[in-house]
């Protein structure tokens, strides 16, 4: 016989159990203080003893609360106060908190106990209760907030952390308008995340909002660990190496992103917020860009977008040209070319693989370990390594070269995430460049280009102003414009309001006055 509390289990799902399956929440307040007992940091007691008219019990978890406050302000208001207290609404009254509030849920009150909220009964009451917000948010969190992955020479240097509250205070700091908007969704059946969605009411098309918004609480997921799950959860499309929002640390990015018409995102716990419709031009930009003259902040944007080609497509042409296309090579350099690979014993797609690998490798032990380790062994391992497999034969000078050229040129992206992609694409256009050299080449661009072509963000295309090409938004895409010409918010991401400033017509002239 199957007792009355007994899960059932669905023997047709995998492991034996229902994905649609919810964790039980406590129906009384008995049971929420049942369960809470079971926790060491939870804590119960009367702030007064003796034959008084009411009897109060408060109940909190020491590790998310600031006892201080609780013992100044709530247990001594209280002792201080007690004969006046009749009714819940008498001891609201004398809390010094803003954030007090009635609440007659169980559910409700379990939820914001582990929010960092104490819960006040008036005698053992099992249908009203009293909730005083003294969450101590700011314990185990950093509050250094410089940028350490996104670096700048110029501008700024302030960047996001860890605490919600403190984001948003940042976010308002440099957007000062009422029209600034900060929606809260809970994600997460376990973690209960508080994610906030920003975007500037009277700019952001409604329909990016309602996009997020909806895909945000249709979200799945027990724990969000970091803004970059939430990336996942809310994609368009998750079979794809490609980052569909941009994610920063940095403030002014995300500012920018906001002022032109875009949605922000930010997760509680998180130093990273996610920003779209993005698109695929839109990780090659800097914000140093716009901190130095236009002509300046063009060249250095140009030059990004050649290094990241060159990086996917420098060993593969080596690895074609070698393997099938000997007749493409000038006389110049046959001659240094014949003899750099005299002695190697391996095929050209071996020797590349064998090299991009190993770049990798020391790319990934550089990062792993501790800062100054890991610079030494990326600089001292990179210099043995290479001069090694140099003199054993097992690769040429020129490959040596190119591939290190490669992986520079990888870095000069802005996004680390993009730069992962990056990393990523070299090695299927190696593999289709030594099964049928350039035809294969040309093969991936045509499979990547196409892949690129159906991607959205938001459901944004995401190789927009390039598909559907608009004219109206190269303004600040492979270059950046002068400022009186970056007055137009991008079309194609379809804002309330297209202009973003008006700048004066005639500059005046007081040199001479």
């Amino acid at each position: 016989m199957k007792r009355h509390n007994e899960p059932v289990v669905d023997t047709d799902s995998d492991a034996g159990t229902d994905k649609n399956q919810k964790h039980a929440t406590p129906k009384t307040i008995s049971e929420v203080f049942e369960l809470a007992l079971k926790s060491g940091d939870f804590h119960q007691f009367s702030p007064v003893e003796g034959n008084f008219p009411v009897r109060i019990q408060i109940s909190y978890y020491e590790t998310l609360v600031n006892c201080t406050k609780i013992n100044r302000y709530i247990v001594s208001e209280i002792q201080q106060k007690i004969g006046l207290i009749h009714e819940l609404e008498d001891l609201k009254n004398i809390i010094p908190f803003v954030d007090v509030k009635v609440s007659h849920d169980p559910e409700d009150v379990g939820n914001k106990l582990i929010k960092g909220y104490v819960v006040l009964q008036l005698n053992e009451a099992e249908h009203e209760f009293l909730l005083v917000n003294v969450n101590q948010a700011d314990l185990g969190h950093r509050m250094t907030n410089e940028t350490e992955n996104e670096f700048s020479v110029v501008g700024p240097k302030v960047g996001f952390v860890e605490n919600i509250e403190l984001n948003i205070h940042l976010l308002r700091q440099q957007i000062s308008v009422p029209e600034l908007v900060f929606e809260e969704v809970t994600v997460g059946s376990m973690s209960n995340t508080t994610v906030m969605i920003v975007y500037i009411d009277g700019v952001t098309n409604d329909q990016h909002v309602e996009t997020a918004r909806q895909r945000l609480r249709a979200a799945d997921a027990d724990i969000v660990f970091d803004s970059s799950v939430l990336d996942q959860i809310i994609s368009d499309h998750t079979n794809t190496p490609f980052p569909l929002f941009l994610s920063t640390e940095r403030v002014d990015r995300v500012v920018y992103a906001i002022i032109n018409g875009q949605v922000a995102i930010l997760s509680d716990g998180s130093p990273y917020v996610i920003t779209g419709p993005s698109g695929f031009l839109d990780f090659f930009a800097s914000p140093e860009d716009y901190y130095v003259p236009w002509i300046v902040g063009s060249f250095f944007r140009i030059i990004r977008i050649m290094s990241v080609i060159f990086s996917v497509f420098a060993t593969p042409l080596y690895v074609a040209v070698l393997t099938y296309h000997f007749a493409l090579l000038p006389e110049t350099l046959l001659e240094p070319l014949i003899i750099s690979r005299s002695h190697v014993p391996f095929p050209p797609f071996v020797e590349a693989i064998f090299l991009e690998i190993t770049i990798e490798l020391l790319r990934e032990a550089g990062a792993r370990l501790p800062a100054k380790i890991g610079q030494t062994l990326g600089i001292v391992g990179g210099i043995v390594i290479g001069q090694a497999t140099v003199h054993a034969a097992l690769t040429s000078n020129i490959l040596l070269i190119i591939v290190a050229l490669t992986a520079l040129a990888s870095f000069t992206t802005p996004i680390f995430r993009m730069a992962n992609t990056i990393r990523l694409l070299r090695f299927p256009f190696i593999l289709l460049a030594a099964l049928w050299g350039g035809l294969g080449i040309v093969a991936g661009f045509l499979l990547l280009a196409g892949h690129l072509l159906r991607l959205k963000s938001l459901g944004v295309p995401y190789l927009a102003p390039i598909f559907p090409f608009r004219t109206g938004n190269f303004s600040d895409s492979f270059f950046r414009a002068p400022l009186p010409y970056m007055t137009k918010r991008r079309y194609y991401l379809k804002p309330k309001s297209l202009t973003r400033y008006r700048p004066k017509e005639d500059k005046e002239d007081i040199s001479n006055e």
